[in-house]
C-alpha cells in the first residue's frame, strides 16, 4: 500500500479514558476503538456527544474488547452517521 499513513489520538492520549484513534491509510478512514470518555458531568456529555470527527467518513471500527472506556460512545458513533 503507498501513500501516507495518518493517525489521529482523539481520546486515552493524556488519559486513561476514552479511547478512540482514527487511522486514515491509502483513502480509508478506520476508527480504532470509539470508548466513553468518563470524568465531570457537562466535560463528559459534550466530550461524548460531540464526536471529533465526521462519522460518515469512517469506513470501518475495529474494537479490541467491550469495555467501556473502548466501546462505550460506538451507539453515538451510529447516530452521527457511521
Amino acid at each position: 500500500m503507498e501513500g501516507t499513513v495518518e493517525i489521529r489520538f482523539l481520546g486515552a492520549a493524556r488519559n486513561v479514558t476514552g479511547s478512540m484513534h482514527l487511522l486514515s491509510i491509502g483513502g480509508s478512514n478506520i476508527l480504532l476503538e470509539c470508548g466513553l470518555f468518563q470524568g465531570r458531568r457537562k466535560e463528559s456529555f459534550e466530550r461524548n456527544r460531540n464526536l471529533p470527527f465526521d462519522a460518515t467518513t469512517v469506513d470501518v471500527m475495529v474494537l479490541s474488547h467491550a469495555h467501556i472506556d473502548h466501546s462505550g460512545n460506538i451507539p453515538n458513533l451510529v447516530l452521527s452517521g457511521f
